[in-house]
């Protein structure tokens, strides 16, 4: 969901990572002010943004617009656009998988929401964004945000853990971009479709044919935002034809894949590493 690495910001991710599993993390800074005017947009990834003043962001929704300093975003946020002037934040892309023992409540339960962070994290959000903002950027920040993450998992290593199979089964989605049939999916752990597709759906929100639809269609986000036409897209990342990927994208965004190519802001992570 972050900005693009466009002139006049400035983008760092920490240079090892971090010491929890499926978790990303890069900080944004608008150098030159040139602001932020982004479309959100459905990816597999839980999404949390951390920006370093109350009003930093402004979320609008068709219902109305609220301004916010900190937020987290469902895989499937609902029609939204962020804006903001003079954006400094780090965000984390959370794995399905791993959301649930860092937020403290299941992917389902944000489904459709661009959120107030404080409302998952209470007051604990606010005291991290005052530590990270106290901290300076680059290293210091992220060291100090990796402490947060371990902790949080420490504390909530009784929460209710996603079964092996389903982490396997999500982990297959993603390293196959998508292109994975359910029954292969169901073979691969021994399960029925129909409990493959009950614990997808319990534990990570998402059936698995859907998550396998959102993973591609994040895949033809980043193609699209690299400058392929929408035939391509659709060629290099599973779909049918033109048509195929038009219908998904309208489906998932609300916007044609020109409009989607144009709008300002793409992922801040890699492409594909979602697991």
């Amino acid at each position: 969901m972050g900005p693009e690495a466009a002139a006049g910001w400035e983008v760092t991710v920490p240079a090892g990572g971090t010491r929890v599993d499926g978790v990303q993390v890069a900080e944004f800074r608008d150098r030159l002010g040139t602001g932020l005017d982004m479309r959100v947009v459905p990816q597999p990834v839980v999404t949390v943004v951390l920006g370093f003043a109350d009003d930093m962001l402004t979320v609008e929704h068709p219902g109305g617009s609220r301004t916010l300093g900190s937020l987290v975003a469902a895989p499937f946020p609902g029609r939204a656009r962020v804006r903001g002037t003079r954006v400094d934040c780090v965000e984390l892309h959370l794995s399905l998988p791993v959301a649930s023992s860092l937020l403290g409540v299941a992917p389902y339960e944000l489904d459709g929401t661009v959120a107030d962070l404080e409302h998952v994290w209470g007051p604990e959000a606010g005291r991290l964004r005052e530590q990270l903002s106290a901290a300076g950027t680059g290293a210091r920040r992220f060291a100090l945000l990796d402490e947060f993450l371990a902790g949080r998992c420490a504390r909530n290593a009784r929460a209710p853990a996603v079964d092996p199979e389903v982490a396997a089964g999500w982990e297959r989605i993603v390293r196959g971009r998508g292109r994975v049939r359910v029954a292969d999916l169901a073979a691969s752990c021994g399960w029925s479709r129909k409990r493959l597709w009950s614990r997808f759906n319990a534990q990570l929100g998402l059936t698995p044919k859907r998550a396998a639809m959102l993973v591609r269609f994040d895949h033809a986000v980043a193609a699209l935002r690299a400058g392929k036409d929408p035939v391509e897209a659709a060629a290099s990342c599973g779909y049918v034809d033109q048509s195929h990927l038009h219908r998904d994208v309208v489906a998932f965004a609300g916007c044609t894949p020109g409009e989607l190519a144009g709008a300002t802001g793409a992922a801040a992570v890699d492409e594909g590493k979602h697991g």
